[in-house]
């Protein structure tokens, strides 16, 4: 009988833990820009958000991912109206309030690529 092969730890990179979490490298503190994250680490990360994870996900700056969804349009429609950078969650709450234009429209598009995604997954 063979023993059991011992548990290797996965190890990833500071960035690609800052996506899986939702967040800004770049706004993150510097020992975690700069260490790298155990997949174990990232699981305590979600299920328990220390203080600065918490008020980043909170107040931002917010990827563009999370931008998208919170105004309810794609990245390129965030890209189209002209949002390239991060924004605070005031600032998401500003150009909601706002409502321009190319919000609304970018909204519509959305809407109707979603209904006709759902329209071809029922055929």
């Amino acid at each position: 009988m063979t023993s059991p092969t011992p548990k290797t730890i996965q190890m990833m990179k500071p960035e690609t833990a800052a996506k899986k979490l939702d967040v800004l490298l770049s706004a993150t503190p510097a020992e975690f820009q700069e260490g790298v994250v155990s997949r174990d680490e990232l699981n305590r990360l979600q299920t328990a958000p220390p203080t600065w994870l918490a008020d980043l996900r909170r107040n931002g700056p917010h990827p563009k991912q999370v931008v998208a969804a919170k105004l309810g349009i794609s990245i390129s429609g965030l890209i189209r109206g002209g949002i390239t950078e991060p924004l605070t969650t005031a600032e998401i709450d500003a150009l909601k309030a706002e409502n321009p234009e190319w919000l609304e429209r970018e909204r519509t598009v959305q809407a109707e690529t979603r209904k006709e995604a759902l329209r071809l997954k029922q055929r």
